[in-house]
């Protein structure tokens, strides 16, 4: 490896998610923040969770009514 162009590496990064859920890995960076883990993930849980109540389409239906109402 070349000398001075690697970012330093942290083999104890704390993972923290929003579920309380904390594990230790390595990182270039010394602390991180998720949403989901595999304690919280619906694959690995087995339970179905809505992380999005409404679908793309809707919310692309919305901005195009909104920009109707600018048009002139």
């Amino acid at each position: 490896m070349k000398q001075g162009i690697h970012p330093k590496y942290y083999s104890d990064c704390k993972v923290t998610c929003t579920c309380g859920n904390t594990f230790v890995t390595g990182s270039t960076l010394k602390e991180i923040k998720v949403e989901i883990c595999s304690n919280c993930h619906p694959f690995f849980t087995g339970k179905q969770t809505f992380a999005d109540t409404k679908g793309r389409i809707e919310k692309f239906l919305e901005k195009v009514e909104k920009g109707k109402k600018y048009k002139k």
